[in-house]
């Protein structure tokens, strides 16, 4: 028999040190958002798997831990993602005719690891704009996840835009069971050029080319270049490359330090894209930290289609990567039954000050917080002073 102390795998407890610094960096990212204008909604962990799962397309659903409700019968889903979610308070709950901008932080849970060695409980935070179709709320949703970012301290952060309308651009009008598209997007999002030439050697010269090129359109702006030489100049894909081209060029403008590219054959989620999309890496990062884009149709299954854009971010990993500390400065006192001790350790507390009280035999251990004051008995008065 295991022990009952073992987690189950890619599950963790997470110890006081990280926690500390997880719980500062969900406070920053939060601050970031307010300062954008969104709203905090709170989800529930559980929902029936239907809504959990519209217009996110089968990948998310093969994420997707699912039950039986004991209440109804019907098949529940424990959320493996927040923003269908967030989707149907939009659409049902809030049911607002004109902009909104809504953000979120709370764990999901995943049937499987998203890479080897990361978590199935990631501890997500995102950010949304409903109601506006234009670049500007695009624009705004990527703004944001770079200054999450750089408040969090990440280094040397770089970003990736992709359009999801290349691919669909590019297969438009093809019979349905011309190509398999799950095949395709694998293969794409993989950089697997055998696997693309395999799958597309039936498909009209002009979209065989031109799927075949995907691959290796990935660069900077000679990639946009090659692009507009290269495919078809169809009217979905010459709107996503305009577009791409827009969002770069305010995107440096903005941000000097920040380097933008092109992976036009990024197709991570490509069910779950109807736009743009990006993805913003690190220095040392093994994959993407945020992934984000536009996804018009998430909100259709409940009844109202709205213009919708937004990113995501799982605090575990990207705390790894900043310089988050979380640590405060606190006072150490001595525990006694002295009234004006405790008064004066209530006071403090009050006040939004830490107070760690020395229990007797445990003056000399160690703790998690920085006391650089303490509270001394000085001519019968309580103070503090520095250590």
């Amino acid at each position: 028999m295991s022990s009952a102390w073992l987690l189950p795998e890619h599950i963790a407890d997470v110890l006081p040190h990280e926690a500390r610094r997880i719980e500062e960096l969900r406070r920053i990212l939060l601050d970031a958002a307010r300062a954008h204008g969104c709203e905090l909604v709170m989800p529930p962990m559980l929902e029936h798997l239907e809504s959990l799962l519209s217009g996110t397309g089968r990948a998310l659903d093969l994420r997707t831990f699912k039950l039986v409700d004991q209440l109804s019968g019907r098949t529940l889903g424990v959320r493996a993602d927040t923003t269908p979610q967030v989707a149907r308070i939009d659409a049902h709950l809030l049911n607002r005719a004109g902009l909104t901008r809504l953000c979120y932080c709370g764990p999901v849970l995943h049937t499987l690891p998203a890479a080897p060695g990361s978590t199935r409980e990631p501890l997500q935070f995102g950010a949304e704009i409903y109601g506006h179709a234009g670049l500007e709320a695009d624009l705004e949703v990527q703004e944001l996840a770079i200054e999450c970012l750089q408040r969090a301290g990440v280094p040397g952060l770089v970003m990736d835009l992709a359009d999801a309308r290349l691919l669909t651009g590019l297969l438009d009008g093809l019979p349905p069971k011309a190509i398999d598209a799950e095949a395709l997007e694998a293969a794409l999002a993989a950089k697997d050029q055998a696997a693309v030439d395999a799958l597309t050697a039936a498909l009209p010269p002009q979209v065989r080319d031109a799927l075949r090129l995907l691959p290796a359109l990935y660069g900077g702006d000679e990639v946009l270049a090659l692009a507009r030489e290269r495919l078809p100049a169809l009217p979905q894909v010459t709107a996503a490359l305009d577009d791409l081209q827009w969002l770069a060029t305010h995107l440096r403008r903005a941000y000097p330090e920040l380097s933008v590219g092109f992976d036009l054959a990024d197709l991570a989620g490509y069910d779950y894209y109807s736009g743009s999309r990006f993805a913003v890496y690190a220095a040392g990062s093994a994959g993407a930290l945020v992934r984000g884009g536009r996804y018009d149709d998430v909100g259709a299954i409940f009844g109202r289609s709205r213009p919708a854009v937004g990113f995501s971010l799982d605090l575990k990993t990207v705390v790894g990567h900043g310089h988050v500390d979380g640590r405060r400065a606190a006072i150490l006192a001595p525990w006694g039954e002295d009234p004006a001790l405790r008064a004066a350790i209530r006071r403090l507390r009050d006040s939004g000050e830490s107070v760690v009280c020395l229990l007797p035999g445990h003056e000399h251990e160690a703790d998690e917080f920085e006391c650089d004051r303490e509270l001394v008995d000085v001519l019968g008065q309580w103070v503090v002073r520095a250590r």
